[in-house]
């Protein structure tokens, strides 16, 4: 069975940091290429955020993030992570962990809030 675990959501001043964590399971987390996607407000699309290859050799940023988010991940531990910094309040949504390898996998998803 397949499962993306995320973690380490929660409440944060403008300025703070957060580090999101996303436990895979169920496949081979070493082929997966991995993203964060977050939506902002039911109903709203889910964006990509950032993603990363297989290997971890290639990411990929949104533009409003680049700077401030690093995705990395550990292939030895099935885990993906979001480093998140300087966050804003703009950047306040549900985070979705994906991966995708020969079928697409969400996650249930972790809220972050960005307010003073």
């Amino acid at each position: 069975q397949v499962q993306l675990v995320e973690s380490g959501g929660g409440l944060v001043q403008p300025g703070g940091s957060l580090r999101l964590s996303c436990a895979a399971s169920g496949f081979i987390f070493s082929r997966a290429y991995m993203s964060w996607y977050r939506q902002q407000a039911p109903g709203k699309e889910r964006e990509l955020v950032a993603s990363i290859t297989s290997s971890g050799g290639s990411t990929n940023y949104a533009d409003s993030v680049k700077g401030r988010f690093t995705i990395s991940r550990d292939n030895g531990k099935n885990t993906v992570y979001l480093q998140m910094n300087s966050l804003k309040p703009d950047d306040t949504a549900v985070y979705y962990c994906n991966a995708l390898d020969i079928y697409m996998y969400w996650g249930q998803g972790t809220q972050v809030t960005v307010s003073s």
